[in-house]
């Protein structure tokens, strides 16, 4: 692949949560504004991937584990994983870092982000050629919205608390006597613009080293065709309200160097139809020949698009076919 390519992936959230923290709501920064980390979207991509029967190495996947004839599930570990990916016996009996160079490399989610891989003395960090930042929600209504959910069951009586009755006895409280409740927190509504860029140009010195043919053009459309659905299609119960909305991929020459192009998108709310105002024509008017072409990928049925000239296509992001 003889390009960079420089875009913004939108992410709607819907009554969902797209990126919770460890407290359940959804991710803000330390001023309050609403954002999604890069792994979360990553994740659908890769399980995308994975569902497909591409090799995914950064995933979780479970096993058995026996222990003092217990057997249990757990999650692998990195090891093990690699381990289960290339039907490699003992990753430490492999002493040729080539090898593992080479089976890293053909892992798709390696290919497109990269991989840290500390395992067996092998000290190995690969910078990804798609770098993906974080997105920051544009529109202003958002709000969490916490719900209370009842389970079908209540909590075993052996473990419910006790309480001293008037006649002085023990007894089960109520709390024992009932289903349990659980809580559920979503957006209102949010929607989340990811800048990414993909220099192929990262794995120059792995072609070298004979490791891996490169960044190639599969490798984009893999992505590409990826990127598009991967959200919609990850309908987890937090996840169901969350859809590709938005997509815009600028290709360039190697020496262009674009800035962050989701500054240059604004989202404002309609009441029949939403509005994303694309603010970036203007400046790739003065790369002039440096663009090769500009693609922009929207469901016209939700959303309307302005700040749109002659050098963009137009796709539906649905069936990805020509407006």
């Amino acid at each position: 692949m003889d390009k960079r390519v420089y875009g913004v992936l939108g992410i709607s959230s819907i009554m969902s949560n797209w990126n919770a923290d460890f407290s359940g709501y959804p991710k803000t920064t330390s001023d309050g504004e609403t954002f999604g980390s890069d792994k979360a979207l990553k994740y659908p991509m890769k399980k995308m991937w994975d569902n497909e029967g591409k090799k995914v190495i950064y995933i979780k996947s479970m096993d058995f584990s026996e222990n003092k004839g217990a057997v249990t599930l757990v999650p692998r570990t990195l090891k093990q994983r690699y381990e289960h990916l290339f039907n490699v016996k003992d990753l430490k009996e492999c002493k040729d870092i080539k090898e593992i160079l080479k089976n890293l490399m053909s892992a798709v989610d390696v290919k497109n982000f990269g991989a840290t891989f500390a395992e067996s003395g092998s000290n190995i960090s690969i910078t990804g050629a798609v770098q993906i930042g974080q997105g920051f929600n544009k529109y202003e209504g958002t709000n969490p919205e916490e719900q209370q959910i009842l389970s079908p069951f209540r909590v075993d009586t052996a473990k419910g608390k006790e309480s001293k009755s008037t006649e002085g006895e023990s007894e089960k409280s109520d709390e024992a006597k009932n289903s349990t409740l659980g809580t559920k927190i979503v957006s209102n509504e949010a929607h989340y613009f990811y800048p990414f860029v993909i220099n192929p140009l990262a794995y120059k010195e792995l072609v070298e080293l004979g490791v891996t043919e490169g960044y190639t053009e599969e490798d984009y459309l893999n992505f590409k065709r990826t990127s598009l659905v991967s959200a919609t299609a990850f309908a987890t119960n937090s996840k169901i309200g969350c859809e590709n909305e938005f997509a815009l991929f600028v290709e360039t020459k190697q020496d262009a160097y674009l800035p962050n192009l989701s500054e240059y998108i604004v989202f404002e709310k309609g009441l029949e139809i939403n509005t994303i105002k694309v603010q970036c024509a203007d400046l790739l008017e003065k790369f002039g020949d440096a663009i090769e072409s500009a693609e922009i990928y929207y469901n016209p049925h939700t959303t309307k698009l302005e700040g749109i000239s002659n050098q963009f296509k137009l796709y539906d992001i649905r069936t990805q076919k020509e407006v």
